[in-house]
């Protein structure tokens, strides 16, 4: 049994991809279809791919491996952030620093010192300083923070590494390669698929295909962890659909795309046609007022001759 159904690939977006000018040919096998000059991804291979990566994932988790989640785009920052605090694993969804990974020992440096800004903070013993000391300690920590605030309780290097999109974070993924960490990752139809261990065909930039697929992947450690499951082996009564379903539903969704762009244009274009009337009327009103106030002084000037 599949960890997660077509169906719900399909209404999460996971079946779209770039645009068909922007492809990795290395891609080819993952490809389905090109509709309206975007490419359809092979949802069958996507399925596949997570029984793979899944197996693989909660194989790690059971023997007590940790991993990080990569995600520095914007639609994955906050995904990234939830699901690796759901499954007690760690993240980074802001900049990749160079070296977190082949450079750690300074990294743990960074940590330590983030760690003592916080103690002081906890003690009080931070007001010791001057004011203006404790307003750059306090931003010195927010950085911290906002850069090593997923990784903080890392206390070694991770087992695994997942990556939302390889083309934003491929220096994680070439320091993870460098360390012999096994890659996971969701591979768009942009991407070369060689760069990771256990790619997972998808679309990396919709914020709905993100989450389930990274759900599915945090899943398998949650499994392993005995928690309970959100996106992995949910029973679903609506029944199986095929890639035909899929290219079908592509081609409704383009027809409901553009009757709602040709019902925006008419009514902007209706809407322009009652400014310029409106306008027009605005022009046309004050002329015969002067007209009139012409009338009514030449009908005075007879009046007084």
């Amino acid at each position: 049994m599949s960890v997660v159904t077509m169906r719900k690939l399909l209404e999460s977006g996971v079946h779209y991809g770039h645009q068909t000018r922007r492809w990795d040919p290395r891609q080819k096998s993952n490809i389905y279809a090109a509709k309206n000059g975007i490419h359809i991804i092979n949802l069958e291979n996507t399925i596949a791919s997570l029984n793979d990566a899944y197996a693989v994932m909660k194989e790690i988790a059971e023997r007590g491996g940790r991993v990080l989640f990569v995600g520095t785009k914007k639609q994955a920052q906050a995904v990234v952030m939830e699901e690796a605090l759901r499954s007690g694993s760690f993240y980074v969804n802001q900049r990749w620093l160079g070296g977190t990974l082949t450079n750690y020992r300074t990294i743990q440096r960074r940590i330590r010192r983030l760690v003592e800004i916080e103690q002081m903070e906890e003690t009080g013993t931070i007001n010791n300083y001057p004011k203006k000391e404790i307003i750059l300690i306090r931003k010195e920590a927010e950085r911290l923070t906002n850069f090593l605030g997923g990784i903080k309780e890392m206390k070694k290097l991770p087992d695994a590494l997942f990556v939302v999109d390889p083309q934003e974070d491929h220096n994680a993924i070439l320091e993870a390669r460098k360390l012999n960490i096994p890659v996971f990752g969701i591979a768009d139809t942009n991407c070369d698929p060689a760069l990771l261990d256990y790619p997972i065909p998808g679309n990396d930039d919709a914020i709905n295909s993100i989450k389930v697929l990274v759900g599915v992947i945090n899943d398998a450690i949650v499994e392993a962890k005995g928690g309970v499951l959100e996106y992995a082996h949910q029973t679903d009564e609506a029944p199986e659909i095929t890639m035909s379903d899929v290219i079908i539903s592509v081609a409704e969704k383009a027809a409901e795309n553009e009757r709602r762009r040709r019902a925006r244009f008419e009514e902007q274009r209706r809407s322009r046609g009652q400014y310029r009337r409106y306008e027009r009327k605005e022009k046309t009103q004050p002329a015969a007022e002067d007209n009139q106030e012409d009338t009514t002084d030449e009908e005075t000037k007879s009046e007084e001759e």
